[in-house]
């Protein structure tokens, strides 16, 4: 399967794909731009999912399964109102951050992911911290966890920073859920 990122768009769908992006809200860090996943965001969604970093999440992911990651999770935004963004930084694709509900989620779930080159800078942090508000404050969603594989020891740091609290384990302990907000379902 060639996955259709470089098959060039008639202007026409070109128009109506940026018009559709243009839905999803943009949200602003100090140092990132959050916006709409693009097709060039595919190859910096593949080096995390398809490489030993995407272990975590079921990985590492085939360039079709990165592909179907990338619609559905895109997809989220016309079927639930909220989803995946890119977080972009200096120009590039530095990672993604969600607020998602993915088959076997109990609640919706902010996750984020980040590139090799731009872990380590704080860059998740302000994305999350972001994404995190907007679900707080735009979605006034009831409740947000975060699922982090047991042993992920920078995303349980990263879940700690963010205010989230442990509040038990999925899947026969080999995930753990920490809570932003509200009570579990």
């Amino acid at each position: 399967m060639t996955i259709p990122t470089a098959i060039p768009l008639p202007p026409a769908a070109a128009a109506r794909a940026a018009a559709l992006r243009s839905a999803v809200p943009v949200l602003r860090t100090a140092r990132c731009v959050l916006r709409a996943p693009e097709l060039g965001d595919f190859d910096a969604l593949h080096a995390i999912l398809g490489s030993e970093r995407g272990a975590d999440m079921g990985g590492p992911f085939t360039r079709e399964e990165t592909w179907s990651d990338l619609c559905g999770q895109t997809a989220t935004w016309l079927l639930r109102g909220h989803g995946m963004w890119t977080v972009e930084h200096a120009g590039a694709a530095a990672g993604f951050v969600l607020i998602g509900t993915e088959p076997g989620d109990r609640e919706h779930e902010l996750g984020w992911l980040l590139t090799a080159e731009h872990e380590g800078r704080g860059l998740a942090f302000e994305a999350a911290s972001a994404a995190r508000d907007h679900a707080r404050g735009a979605l006034a969603l009831p409740s947000l966890v975060s699922y982090v594989a047991i042993g992920n020891r920078r995303s349980e740091r990263l879940a700690e920073r963010l205010g989230a609290r442990a509040d038990g384990t999925l899947y026969d302990g080999a995930v753990a859920v920490w809570r932003h907000w509200g009570t579990g379902s």
